[in-house]
């Protein structure tokens, strides 16, 4: 039995990039580990959505568990810290926000989970955090650090697929106005630095239920929960990634556990 390590800024970012790598290792057998560095605390939510009294962190770290279920997730680790918001606003500037927490301090508590688990496997972001988000940043940062302080060889970046991207907005010229990023070259990374691609169309099912489980991201999610499963499978159907330090020509097409 392997170990998959999965590292994720906030609540929910574990569906789009690993959801299907997660439930693929845990139906193969191999344990899931869920590590969340945030509270999710600045994600938008629709109006009567929380009961009185009830956070919106509080209710966020309920849906992660609905949605670690539904990936097949054996354990699942919350650091608690601050989400900083979208990048340029005032939350990246608060006392206690991940994007401002010391490196090591972070990386030290990542490395006891790595080293605690004797984990096969690490995904964490990739320089970028995908799109640009202050907590995905520093996800990279504490990831890359904690492969230092374990010695981990096994780190894979998760990312977008940049050129799949322009692929499928290319397919839908019509879409309409404000829905297509305006940049799309500030997603993910181009497809000849990727190193593995994993088919994860058979975890479909699991992936919606993980979407759902997030009744608060219904304005990230929604769009998505209309979609058939074979326009989930075309548009999320392979999930990749790209391990730290490769040799050049690697082409995986799962994660080696």
């Amino acid at each position: 039995m392997g170990v998959l390590l999965c590292f994720h800024a906030h609540p929910d970012d574990e569906v789009f990039t690993t959801g299907g790598a997660m439930r693929r290792a845990a139906d193969a057998g191999h344990r899931v580990v869920l590590v969340v560095a945030t509270d999710g605390a600045q994600g938008e939510h629709p109006d009567g959505l929380l009961a009185p009294g009830e956070s919106l962190a509080d209710r966020r770290i309920r849906e992660v568990e609905r949605s670690a279920e539904a990936l097949g997730v054996s354990r699942l680790v919350t650091f608690g810290y601050a989400d900083s918001g979208m990048a340029g606003t005032p939350a990246n500037d608060a006392p206690g926000a991940f994007a401002r927490v010391d490196v090591e301090e972070a990386a030290a508590r990542l490395a006891a989970v790595i080293e605690e688990e004797r984990a096969d496997v690490v995904t964490i972001y990739d320089p970028n955090g995908g799109y640009g988000h202050p907590d995905h940043i520093q996800v990279h940062r504490v990831g890359v650090r904690a492969e230092a302080q374990t010695g981990h060889h096994a780190v894979y970046e998760s990312s977008m697929n940049r050129d799949h991207l322009k692929r499928l907005f290319a397919a839908i010229p019509d879409m309409a106005e404000g829905a297509r990023p305006p940049d799309l070259d500030a997603f993910g990374l181009p497809e000849s630095e990727l190193t593995t691609a994993v088919d994860v169309s058979a975890a479909i099912a699991a992936k919606r239920a993980a979407m759902h489980a997030h009744e608060s991201q219904i304005g990230d999610f929604g769009p998505m929960l209309g979609m058939s499963d074979e326009e989930l499978r075309a548009a999320f159907g392979t999930e990749w990634f790209r391990l730290r330090g490769a040799p050049p020509g690697l082409h995986e097409t799962s994660l080696p556990l």
